[in-house]
């Protein structure tokens, strides 16, 4: 007697086989990790690379989240070389993202001879014009570096801001980000401009009976187009570093690199400078953009001392109106030995 067919439903779809998935999950690590192996590299050799790992420098830091998203994909997939791999990146990674400084500052052998507060801004184009002359007037700081101050931004500065408080004023570069100002309680003597698109104007300041070197600091960006000029204006900042170091120095501005860019580390060892927001232990600190919640972001304002300054504090201050924010220090000057 026949029996009736009876139906079978087809088998469910394998799940793939573990040793696909792990191979894929291993691709994936690697794609992950070519970045930041990459600019992690370059920083170990003290060299800047090539574009995007010049960008990418300056958020080094950040290169830890895809390194540790490697290294859970590389487990998950059973990788054990995938997962050195991203071991190793993650651990020179850390080493490199640590603060610049503890934030210990060696105090110069001499008297201190003055109190001097800096305050740097770039005031993007002048729209923060106004928020600088209120924070001016809150901080009363001694030097003010300026810059993105065109014509307009240096014509409210002189208007609104006492010469009774500033009676020394150096202004270049005029139109656009170009334009640069620097205003100081102490007596100037102007000492020319660098090489530069945008202006970076150099002055010798009386602090005390003390000749104190300033330079204003604002290379190109390090945008595709113009690399070359980046490093060349930074290679300036350098041999000026190098032409001042025996003497009492100070660079200040936006300097459109961190301490994790090779030619930025150039004009700290050049001109035996030190970078005083390290010092003050916030080296990490982020400057730009100010859009971003810290601790987003790369520092990238920065104010260098030479060997005859001591920092007692840095401030990272928001001003609405720029996409940087400015950078007030408190210094003390020695005298020399």
């Amino acid at each position: 007697m026949d029996h009736p067919a009876t139906w079978q439903a087809p088998p469910a779809a394998a799940a793939p086989p573990r040793r696909a998935r792990g191979r894929a999950l291993a691709w994936l690590a690697g794609l992950l990790l070519v970045p930041p192996t990459a600019v992690v590299a370059c920083r170990a050799a003290d060299t800047d690379g090539i574009t995007p790992v010049i960008q990418l420098l300056a958020f080094l830091p950040w290169l830890l989240a895809p390194a540790g998203l490697a290294l859970l994909l590389a487990l998950l997939g059973r990788r054990p070389l995938p997962a050195a791999w991203a071991v190793t990146v993650l651990a020179v990674t850390g080493w490199y993202a640590r603060p610049y400084d503890s934030g210990l500052a060696d105090r110069p052998p001499g008297p201190v001879v003055a109190r001097v507060d800096v305050l740097t801004s770039n005031v993007q184009y002048g729209r923060a014009t106004g928020e600088l002359i209120e924070t001016v007037r809150r901080e009363r700081p001694g030097i003010v570096f300026a810059q993105e101050c065109p014509s307009a931004c240096v014509a409210a500065l002189a208007r609104e801001l006492p010469r009774a408080d500033y009676p020394y004023r150096i202004a270049a570069g005029g139109a656009g980000a170009a334009g640069s100002a620097l205003l100081s309680r102490y007596p100037l003597e102007p000492a020319g401009s660098l090489d530069s698109a945008l202006a970076m104007p150099a002055a010798t300041a009386d602090v005390e009976g003390t000749a104190v070197r300033l330079q204003l600091a604002h290379p190109l960006p390090p945008v595709p187009s113009v690399i070359g000029d980046w490093r060349r204006e930074l290679g300036a900042l350098a041999a000026w570093a190098a032409a001042h170091r025996e003497g009492p120095a100070l660079i200040a501005g936006d300097f459109n690199a961190t301490g994790d860019h090779a030619a930025f580390r150039r004009i700290l060892d050049r001109g035996r400078l030190r970078d005083a927001a390290a010092l003050a232990g916030a080296g990490r600190t982020p400057s730009w953009p100010a859009r971003l919640p810290r601790p987003l972001g790369a520092q990238i304002d920065h104010v260098l001392v030479g060997e005859a300054f001591s920092v007692r504090s840095a401030r990272f201050l928001d001003l609405p109106g720029t996409d940087h924010r400015a950078l007030l220090v408190s210094l003390e000057l020695h005298a020399a030995r």
